[in-house]
């Protein structure tokens, strides 16, 4: 059997990879050049998506692109501590979280994928795909079409291979926040945090996190409420102004962010964020999407790498124990879509927080800390980062349990 993946971030280089080792050939398609650089901001690999790492054998490599993350500590604007959630059950090893550049795993698993001898094509966008009842198609924007036993869609969530699945399947919904992320370098605000930990501050007119580095660096972002940046400002801003804006945005709040954001640079400007909640349709013939082409978390959730590492592992071994790509697929769903769309939806709730007004913060910061403390706990969040793929035995009660 022999598989095309459009998409060459996190999910398509872990399907590989995955799709590999359960004895199916894959070629990953990447839209964008290969980068000569990092790019992007950092986000947390939950323990859930290292276990799945683990599973495709690259969780070492990872942790040589990561420092370690043990908790979320929150505070309010007026600088009042709201509580703290560990990030999860450890895996067997003791290791928690991961904290990283995307870019970086990214890398680590299109390193390790060609490494495997896996082909990796860069600046191989897919246009179009199609699918018939045996085999499946995909065209490149220079016109080369390739074709496979099977279309792999982990093209994110303005997902090419969604739409050719279902012309009517829903876009990605913009969650009222723009995101910015940057670093500040060899800062003494590192050695004032806690170490091993996010630090959040619902503040006034943004949410701000802040993580300290083993180099003295803090990494940090700051969410804002506002409707989507369009293409001309996006054109006509430039860094410095974003700081500047960011910086007043942030100036009413306790904390270091202002400090950091004026000192720093960023490195991640005016994303939307967008969420998929519901995607009726995941497969078709010989067609699938995993990852945010198929239920895109609002980066609140801390879960959508994770998710789409999950997935890769699962849908390997599901196509592996089918008896047909159909049923297969078919199988990966059925695993699948009640967990996902259920951290989906905490995701957007996460979302919501971030966003109240400032009636809203007022009444958030006497609420928080008792929710922090009896609601939103370490035990109610097992669902979610205690979950643990399985690649010798998949069982659907187990997967059903964790997305109950």
């Amino acid at each position: 059997m022999r598989a095309l993946i459009a998409g060459g971030g996190i999910a398509g280089p872990a399907t590989a990879i995955a799709l590999q080792r359960a004895g199916i050939e894959a070629v990953v398609l990447e839209a964008w050049p290969e980068p000569s650089g990092e790019v992007g901001s950092y986000f947390t690999v939950a323990p859930n998506g290292l276990h799945a790492l683990d599973t495709l054998g690259v969780l070492d490599q990872a942790r040589q692109a990561g420092f370690t993350t043990r908790e979320n500590v929150m505070f309010g604007a007026t600088g009042r501590s709201l509580g703290s959630i560990p990030l999860g059950r450890p895996l067997d090893d003791g290791t928690v979280g991961l904290t990283m550049k995307r870019s970086r795993l990214g890398a680590v698993l299109v390193q390790e994928a060609r490494r495997r001898g896996i082909e990796v094509r860069f600046d191989a966008r897919v246009s179009s795909a199609a699918s018939t009842a045996a085999a499946a198609t995909v065209t490149l924007a220079n016109g080369e079409s390739l074709q496979a036993d099977l279309v792999v869609g982990a093209d994110g969530v303005h997902s090419v291979v969604r739409c050719a699945i279902d012309a009517e399947a829903p876009r990605g919904r913009y969650v009222g926040l723009t995101n910015f992320g940057g670093i500040t370098r060899d800062t003494p605000v590192a050695r004032e945090l806690l170490p091993d930990a996010w630090h959040f501050v619902f503040g006034h007119r943004a949410f701000f996190g802040a993580h300290p580095t083993p180099e003295g660096d803090v990494v940090w972002f700051v969410n804002v409420p506002r409707p989507a940046i369009g293409d001309d400002e996006r054109r006509s801003t430039t860094p410095e102004q974003w700081r500047t804006w960011l910086a007043e945005l942030l100036v009413e709040d306790a904390g270091p962010g202002v400090a950091l954001v004026e000192s720093g640079e960023l490195e991640l400007m005016a994303d939307n964020t967008h969420d998929l909640p519901h995607v009726p349709h995941w497969h078709r013939d010989h067609m699938v999407v995993i990852g945010d082409a198929a239920h895109a978390p609002s980066p609140s959730s801390g879960q959508g790498a994770s998710m789409a590492l999950e997935d890769a592992a699962v849908l390997a071994t599901s196509l592996r124990d089918a008896g047909s790509i159909p049923q297969g697929l078919a199988r990966f769903e059925e695993l699948r879509r009640a967990r996902v769309e259920r951290i989906v939806a905490v995701g957007a709730r996460s979302s919501s927080t971030k966003t109240p007004g400032r009636l809203g913060r007022i009444l958030q910061e006497a609420v928080m800390p008792l929710i922090f403390r009896y609601v939103v706990t370490e035990r109610s969040q097992e669902w979610m980062t205690g979950y643990r793929v399985s690649w010798d035995e998949p069982s659907p009660q187990r997967a059903g349990s964790s997305a109950a």
